[in-house]
């Protein structure tokens, strides 16, 4: 009981010396035997233990407090927002002016171009082809004769690479408008980065 009062006068004490001053702080921490301390400081050793402050008539909790400061100066970004800042970064970081962005975005579309080119000149090829097949099984229905296995099953082979070359040629033709477009888009977002003025039809 004894021991109860002595601790009862310390923190009295200690609480009317802090009442004269506003601006001071008494801390209160257990330590690690569970032992409760009172104090105008926290020994480093105590410092990341839930340690609770006293000031101005009311108790805040330390550990609250830092991480209520912490959420005021990190702001958490989407995953949009992050996304689009990542390519922002990779934007500013690969290209130094937009000439850059021109060349790399020539050198993607000729990539494209020589696959339009190649699958133009299959289809050209493949419909030539069904027109020959074709021709051959026109002749021999004329005389009277019986088509052949083999030839129907080149005629709708012939048809088959015709459609898949269609396809493919449809394909890389809308590849080559997202490339077109990526690219404007690229550029548009460079100026606007680097605090240039848009230019005309952007």
């Amino acid at each position: 009981m004894m021991m109860n009062s002595k601790v009862l006068l310390s923190v009295t004490a200690l609480l009317a010396a802090v009442s004269m001053n506003a601006e001071a702080k008494l801390y209160k921490w257990v330590d690690e035997n569970g032992t409760t301390h009172y104090g105008t400081t926290i020994p480093p050793r105590y410092a990341d233990r839930n340690a609770q402050a006293f000031e101005k008539g009311r108790v805040q909790d330390r550990e609250s407090s830092r991480e209520k400061n912490d959420s005021k100066s990190t702001k958490i970004l989407s995953p949009e927002e992050e996304q689009a800042a990542r390519r922002d970064n990779a934007l500013i970081n690969t290209y130094s002016s937009e000439d850059e962005i021109d060349l790399s975005r020539d050198r993607n579309l000729q990539q494209v171009e020589a696959r339009i080119s190649s699958y133009t000149t299959l289809l050209k090829s493949a419909n030539e082809n069904l027109v020959s097949l074709q021709q051959e099984r026109e002749r021999m229905v004329k005389q009277n004769r019986k088509i052949p296995k083999s030839l129907e099953e080149d005629l709708e082979n012939a048809q088959q690479r015709i459609d898949q070359f269609q396809l493919d040629l449809d394909t890389n033709n809308q590849e080559l408008e997202s490339v077109k477009a990526k690219y404007a888009a690229d550029k548009a977002r460079y100026r606007a980065l680097k605090g240039l003025p848009p230019k005309d039809g952007q």
